[in-house]
C-alpha cells in the first residue's frame, strides 16, 4: 500500500487537542468566575452605599458601571436593582433605576476586556484579540450615548416597558439554577477552600482569589492558543466561522443561547477572546454574538423580577423589562446601517492600536475607565449632595 501520498497520515489525532482545549477552557472559566467572586468581596459593602447616590441620571450611569465592575457580572447589579425596585418598603424609584441598568451593560464588558490583556505580551495575539473583547466596550458605550438622553427627554423606554407589564404580570415564582455556573462552582470549591483556610480578612481572601484566578486565566489563554494553533488551526477556523458566518440573526441567538444557559453574557465573551487570539475568530464574527449576550444576559432579570412579590413586584418586571427593551433597541438603532455598524469595530482597531504602543497606558487607561473614573464621579457627585 503506498502512503506517501496520503496526507492523512502524517496529520496528528484532533480528538486529544479538542479535549485538551475543553478542559483548558474549563479551567479558564473556573479563574473567570474566580475573579468575579475576588471583586465581589472586595465590593460588595461599597456596593450598597453607592446605590444611594442615583437622582441625577449621570451618576445612577456610574453606579451602575462601577457596581457591575466590581462584582464582574451584570447578572448580580441587575438582580440586586430588581430586588431593590421591588422592595416592599422604600423601593429605588424605577426613573432612578434606569440608568443604572445601561452602566450595568457597560460595567459587564470588563472582564472580557482584562481576560485580552492575557495576550498583551504577544503581540499578533493582542492585535486579534483585543478588539473583540472591546467591541462590546465600544457599542454599549455607543448605545448609552444614544439611549441615555432620548429616554431622559422622551421616557420611551420606561413607558414602553410599563405598557408591556400587563402582558407578563400573573407570572411569578420561577427560579432557575444553570448546571454549567454549578460546574463551575464546583471547580472553583478547591481554591475557595484554600483562600478560606489561609485568610481570615474578606480583603486578604479577595486579593489572593483574585491573583489566583488571574493565574488560571492567562496559564489557560497561553495554553489554549498552543494547541489550536498548526494543524487543529485550520479546521476549527473552518468550523467557528461556518457555525457563526451563517448570518447575523444566527450569531445573535447563538449568543443569546449561550449566555442565558450560563447565565453571564461575561463567559460568553470571555470565551470568544481565546478563540480571536488564536486567529480563529474575525471580529466581524465576534461581534453578533456580544450583542447577542446582551439580550441574553437580561433573563437574568427577569427571573428576578419573577421570582419577587409584594407590593412592588409590579416595579421589579419593569425594571426587568427596560434592561431588554434597552438592549434591543441599541441592537436595532446601531447594527442594521452598515456605516453606523462600523463605528465600534473601527473605534476598537484603532484603541487596539494605541494599545500595542503602550502597555502601561493600557493597564492605566482600563483601571481608570472602568474602576478610577466611575468611582470618583459617584464621590464628587456624593459630596455635592
Amino acid at each position: 500500500m503506498n502512503l506517501v501520498g496520503n496526507p492523512d497520515i502524517h496529520r496528528p489525532s484532533i480528538a486529544p487537542r479538542l479535549l485538551a482545549v475543553l478542559g483548558l477552557l474549563f479551567i479558564f472559566l473556573v479563574g473567570v468566575r474566580g475573579l468575579g467572586n475576588g471583586f465581589r468581596l472586595l465590593g460588595e459593602d461599597l456596593i450598597q452605599s453607592f446605590f444611594a447616590a442615583t437622582e441625577n441620571p449621570f451618576t445612577g450611569l456610574l453606579v451602575g458601571l462601577l457596581a457591575t465592575t466590581l462584582v464582574q457580572s451584570s447578572s448580580v447589579t441587575t438582580a440586586m436593582i430588581v430586588g431593590m425596585v421591588a422592595a416592599p418598603e422604600n423601593p429605588l424609584p424605577l426613573i432612578n433605576a434606569v440608568p443604572m441598568i445601561m452602566g450595568a451593560n457597560i460595567g459587564t464588558t470588563v472582564t472580557a476586556t482584562i481576560v485580552a490583556l492575557g495576550h498583551i505580551g504577544r503581540n499578533e495575539e493582542f492585535e486579534r484579540a483585543f478588539p473583540v473583547a472591546i467591541c462590546h466596550d465600544t457599542f454599549n458605550y455607543l448605545a448609552v450615548l444614544i439611549l441615555l438622553p432620548l429616554e431622559i427627554s422622551t421616557g420611551f423606554l420606561q413607558s414602553s416597558a410599563v405598557w408591556l407589564t400587563g402582558f407578563l404580570s400573573n407570572f411569578g415564582g420561577v427560579v432557575y439554577q444553570s448546571p454549567f455556573r454549578a460546574a463551575l462552582r464546583l471547580g472553583l470549591a478547591p481554591i475557595s477552600t484554600m483562600t478560606d483556610t489561609l485568610f481570615s480578612t474578606e480583603g486578604s481572601r479577595a486579593v489572593f482569589l483574585i491573583i489566583v484566578s488571574g493565574f488560571l486565566i492567562f496559564t489557560a489563554l497561553f495554553f489554549i492558543v498552543k494547541v489550536m494553533r498548526g494543524t487543529v488551526q485550520n479546521r476549527v477556523e473552518r468550523a467557528v466561522n461556518k457555525a457563526l458566518g451563517v448570518n447575523a440573526v444566527v450569531s445573535i441567538l447563538i449568543g443569546a443561547i449561550v449566555t442565558i444557559m450560563v447565565q453571564s453574557s461575561s463567559i460568553t465573551t470571555s470565551l470568544l477572546v481565546p478563540l480571536a487570539g488564536a486567529g480563529l475568530l474575525r471580529l466581524e464574527r465576534a461581534f453578533p454574538v456580544t450583542l447577542g449576550a446582551n439580550i441574553g444576559t437580561t433573563v437574568t432579570g427577569f427571573l428576578a423580577a419573577l421570582a419577587v412579590s409584594g407590593v412592588n413586584a409590579t416595579a421589579g418586571l419593569q425594571i426587568a423589562l427596560v434592561h431588554l427593551l434597552f438592549n434591543l433597541s441599541g441592537i436595532l438603532l446601531i447594527y442594521p446601517i452598515t456605516a453606523v455598524r462600523n463605528i465600534p469595530l473601527n473605534l476598537s482597531r484603532q484603541i487596539t492600536k494605541l494599545a500595542i504602543r503602550s502597555r502601561k497606558l493600557t493597564l492605566i487607561w482600563i483601571a481608570l475607565l472602568f474602576y478610577g473614573l466611575p468611582a470618583l464621579g459617584v464621590v464628587i457627585s456624593r459630596a455635592l449632595q
